[in-house]
């Protein structure tokens, strides 16, 4: 009888230290355009490194988040923000709502992944960049050769067959019109986005849903990036992955605190986790460039060069001009948008 009433004691001790070891965690409100498929891993990842931390993820697109962040300006939610473009964290620190902090370690980073303000304001995670997945099996239906270039998009033949993300919802939409911009000058770059137009079936409001589209069939070719390229093509989707030959538009996903959070120690916690070699291997396993240099490894269907493939970014310029430049868009194309 002893026996059991030691055990049942034991037993009731434990259970009990579930809940207390919970409750002893920080909760930590994090927005976040991480992919949805990713969160979990993050968390786990952060959760075993930072034990007095609880992760709650805010999950949306990188224009839905950011425009959210921005609407909450005079009431902000958020405690930090991991995995938002570079370029959404700059127009934040614009509006004063970033508080500066040096992690742990961020001298072993890629300076270039670091806001060049002492101490930074954001620190950089990895680059995400522009690939077109084109349904190989759809294409030979119609007769449709394989594109090589952004150029080779206007060609008539493709009337209705290419997807590619809305910049005002998507991150990966934005950095695409940024690059065009960038790549052909502004004047030329409408006039390209103007012709592009002509082709675009839709609009849509994520940068992986062009992908999926075509990975389903539903269109020949979606404008994404390569995290969903390749998984789209992992999954078994009769994709290949094309990067244009004149260069990608990118951006880069960063982490940072918010100036108005009541949890300062605890997001510095995960602050100094998301400099580690540990979180950079996590990135790792997506994206073929990360902030932490020699840790990246080479991944399926990425070229061996992307680096020298990325087209020259002024992450400054684009933040600073973004309302106007989503003006200007809306202005031109929004009528192919898909409903929201």
């Amino acid at each position: 009888m002893l026996k059991y009433l030691l055990q049942l004691l034991a037993l009731s001790a434990l259970v009990l230290s579930v809940p207390l070891a919970l409750a002893q965690r920080t909760p930590l409100l994090v927005y976040t355009a991480l992919e949805t498929d990713q969160l979990k891993g993050f968390k786990d990842s952060i959760e075993a490194a930072v034990k007095d931390v609880e992760i709650r993820w805010v999950r949306d697109s990188t224009g839905v988040i950011t425009a959210k962040l921005l609407a909450e300006k005079a009431n902000p939610q958020a405690d930090i923000i991991l995995g938002l473009a570079a370029t959404s964290l700059l127009v934040l620190e614009q509006e004063g709502m970033l508080t500066p902090y040096s992690p742990k370690g961020v001298g072993a980073l890629n300076p270039r992944f670091v806001d060049t303000k002492k101490p930074p304001m954001w620190v950089g995670m990895d680059v995400w960049g522009a690939t077109i997945c084109f349904n190989t099996v759809e294409a030979q239906k119609r007769g449709l050769p394989k594109p090589e270039s952004w150029k080779d998009l206007l060609k008539p033949i493709y009337k209705g067959q290419i997807t590619m993300p809305h910049p005002a919802s998507s991150g990966t939409g934005f950095l695409d019109v940024t690059a065009w911009l960038q790549l052909y000058g502004e004047a030329e770059g409408w006039k390209y986005m103007d012709a592009l137009h002509e082709n675009i079936a839709q609009y849509v409001h994520s940068g992986s849903k062009p992908c999926r589209q075509a990975g389903a069939g539903e269109f020949v070719m979606g404008i994404s990036f390569e995290y969903r390229a390749n998984a789209t093509k992992a999954s078994g989707a009769p994709v290949d992955l094309i990067f244009p030959k004149e260069g990608v538009g990118w951006d880069m996903e960063a982490a940072a605190i918010m100036k108005s959070s009541k949890k300062q120690d605890a997001a510095r916690k995960v602050m100094d986790w998301a400099a580690t070699k540990e979180a950079n291997e996590l990135y790792a396993k997506s994206y073929a460039i990360v902030a932490m240099p020699g840790v990246a490894k080479p991944l399926p269907n990425i070229p061996a060069n992307y680096e020298q493939m990325l087209v020259k970014n002024d992450f400054g310029w684009a933040a600073k001009n973004r309302d106007r430049i989503l003006a200007e868009w809306n202005k031109r194309y929004n009528a192919k948008a898909e409903p929201k």
